[in-house]
């Protein structure tokens, strides 16, 4: 009998903390005693442990040259410590390490073929492994460690493979493990069941995103450029008007425009989609910007992020560097509207209760969508206008859209509903397709990554503010400009580092050197919702 160590990861929030799982088999009280700031599921590894051992049929040698079938040293004192002690530890993926560094322990397999591997997975009673979520960050976490092999469940084999320079395993049960480590024909296993939260019902989803293409909206060309720069820089959007007017067609094209993830980009996705157990087993790495929509009735815990026992990622991080749609945004509960803050001025989420705190990256682009009124039919022009709201409804309405959340959104746009009968005109050229205007997103974003290429952050819309003036200032008559309008009220100290962001946006998409007066007149009118003027939209193509 002796001591083992096992490594296996434990995650808080996005975060992966390298765990040793070190098990002391020797003479005292019989028993089996988890330390190191274990929950309630992970003390349950005791008994799961015990009996996928004592189930798992694997032959050894007794020292009478007879074989026997490996059990769990029901008669010696058992002790594994999770170290660091220290931090709080849950989930049911510690079982394998806890099973392979006891069998390690009583000399089942040995100690140094457990050397720079990590071992992640469920156990059941039979010996099989079951799926667990958050496999890729704990993999990317341990391959940061300088760890080089991993086993995990089969069916998650392909996710782990994601990390660069990583051996991965992936195996169906513990007896497959255990004769793997000492060097013998690994046996047959039933295959390893699903998570239970995988999808059940296929249907269009993100696929049916692929078919919305700019070209199929006539008009709205001040509509559209917004989303162009949107697009480009990482900027917020909020879209207002009337309902019909085509708020939601327009959000739902914003993917299309938007350039396929880099490999981080894509690595950063994966890892929060595995987080939540969104990942089927031939799901490969997400290489497309996710679009999230979710209901005005969806709770706080859904939206940002949290959950009884372990806190998962909610829609604001399950959409990083893609899009998240909150259509008709006044109707979100006004404790959701409020935690938007967060999100929308640092690109991130912060959850905390208790001794528990986790942070989750949110770097999408904030679509907001609304109407003018509850009933949706007030018109500024009294000819159209068929309201029949009460003026107290309407401010009530309106005043869910003001103040904190309001000045963190960067572009704001009046949506109109085009007149006619919808046949385009013969004499006026075809609207741009969604591959020209990705192709201009594209290479205003190169731009953006050389300007940033050793910075935290990537896109124009995630640069802080006097970093920008410091080092990518305006020219000095735009600057003037620019506090001019801040001095004379027109925009706070966040709208005037908003306008800035967007100036360099528009820069790029023009394909200038610096933000002057033109580049400023265009953000500020974007910032501030007035029309931009023709030849703007012109310079834009």
């Amino acid at each position: 009998m002796g001591v083992a160590t096992a490594a296996t990861v434990a995650l808080a929030g996005a975060v992966g903390h390298l765990i040793d799982v070190q098990v002391d088999v020797s003479r005292g009280v019989v028993g089996t005693t988890i330390v190191g700031r274990a929950d309630s599921v992970l003390n349950e590894a005791r008994d799961r442990c015990r009996m996928a051992v004592n189930n798992s049929h694997v032959r050894i040698e007794t020292r009478a040259d007879e074989t026997r079938n490996a059990e769990w040293p029901n008669t010696r004192r058992v002790t594994i410590l999770l170290s660091p002690a220290d931090l709080p530890k849950s989930g049911t993926h510690f079982d394998l390490a806890i099973a392979v560094a006891t069998m390690a322990a009583i000399g089942v397999v040995p100690s140094a073929s457990l050397a720079g591997t990590l071992f992640i997975g469920e156990l059941t009673l039979s010996g099989g492994l079951r799926s667990v979520p958050g496999v890729l960050p704990m993999v990317l976490a341990a391959a940061h460690r300088g760890v080089r092999r991993v086993f995990v469940p089969e069916p998650q084999s392909r996710e782990a493979a994601m990390v660069p320079g990583m051996a991965v395993f992936g195996v169906r049960s513990l007896a497959q493990v255990l004769c793997e480590l000492r060097g013998e024909e690994v046996p047959e296993a039933p295959p390893v069941a699903p998570m239970s939260g995988s999808r059940l019902l296929a249907w269009r989803g993100q696929e049916r995103l692929a078919e919305q293409d700019l070209s199929d909206l006539l008009g709205m060309e001040d509509a559209r450029f917004a989303l162009e720069v949107s697009a480009a820089g990482g900027h917020h959007l909020m879209l207002s008007g009337p309902r019909g007017a085509g708020k939601t067609t327009l959000a739902e094209r914003i993917p299309g425009i938007l350039p396929d993830l880099t490999v981080e980009e894509s690595l950063e996705l994966t890892a929060i989609h595995s987080l939540a157990g969104a990942l089927e087993p031939e799901d490969g790495m997400i290489r497309r910007p996710p679009f999230s929509a979710p209901h005005h009735d969806a709770s706080r815990a859904s939206l940002l992020g949290g959950g009884t026992g372990r806190v998962r990622p909610g829609e604001v991080s399950r959409a990083h560097n893609g899009v998240l749609f909150l259509d008709e945004f006044p109707l979100f509960q006004s404790d959701v509207i409020q935690a938007l803050r967060q999100p929308l001025e640092s690109g991130e989420v912060t959850i905390a209760r208790g001794e528990e705190s986790a942070t989750f990256p949110a770097r999408g682009i904030f679509v907001l969508a609304m109407n003018p009124c509850p009933c949706g039919e007030f018109d500024s022009d009294q000819g159209s206008n068929r309201c029949y709201c009460t003026p107290p409804q309407l401010r009530a309405y309106q005043a869910r859209f003001s103040g904190p959340i309001a000045d963190r959104i960067d572009i704001l746009r009046k949506v109109r509903p085009i007149k006619g009968d919808g046949t385009p005109d013969p004499l006026t050229p075809p609207p741009e397709t969604s591959a020209s205007v990705r192709a201009r997103v594209q290479v205003a974003r190169e731009r953006q990554r050389e300007r940033y290429a050793d910075r935290s952050w990537r896109l124009n819309g995630q640069a802080p503010g006097p970093t920008l003036r410091q080092e990518w200032p305006l020219t000095p008559a735009a600057q003037t400009a620019l506090d001019a309008a801040t001095y004379q009220g027109r925009l706070t100290g966040r709208g005037n580092t908003r306008v800035h962001r967007m100036a360099w946006t528009v820069t790029d998409l023009w394909g200038t050197e610096q933000p002057g007066l033109d580049e400023l007149d265009v953000a500020m009118r974007l910032r501030n919702g007035e029309p931009l003027l023709e030849a703007m939209l012109r310079q834009a193509v």
